[in-house]
């Protein structure tokens, strides 16, 4: 009986952990993309010559890359929060095992382990024809180069 209410405690434990990890890098993100949307230039309606209205462009450019993915991520850490309320958080979707928790740390919405990440990239990798992950590449390479 009390290893059962030591197993619901660290359990417990765990998920106040995740979730305080999760909230606290949405926190980040959203301060992040109020202070993208604060900062923009409000001299839109200003004469501007092709040098200056060239560099406007690509600093909204920079700032609406940067805002779609931090909606992306926000997102993500979003159906992240789903996962951990369903139970489901931190479990590879693919293999089943428990994601590290310095995976999940680092990334906190990874939604498989590592290995199994990496087996994805690998066949992703394959897919496109690119070599990079295969044992000896490298050492192909350095032949090619001389």
């Amino acid at each position: 009986m009390t290893r059962v209410k030591k197993r619901d405690a660290f359990v417990d434990e765990r998920y106040d952990i995740l979730k305080r990890m999760l909230e606290e890098r949405r926190g980040e993100i959203q301060d992040k993309l109020r202070s993208i949307r604060e900062t923009r230039p409000a001299d839109a309606d200003q004469v501007k010559d092709t040098e200056e209205q060239s560099l406007d462009d690509l600093v909204r450019e920079v700032d609406f890359a940067l805002m779609q993915m931090k909606s992306e991520t926000l997102a993500k850490i979003d159906e992240a929060m789903r996962r951990l309320e369903g139970g489901s958080y931190g479990v590879c979707a693919d293999c089943g095992a428990e994601i590290a928790e310095a995976r999940l740390k680092a990334l906190p919405f990874a939604t498989l382990c590592r290995a199994c990440q990496e087996q994805r990239e690998l066949e992703a990798a394959s897919e496109r024809g690119v070599r990079a992950f295969e044992p000896g590449f490298a050492k192909e390479l350095s032949a090619e180069a001389r």
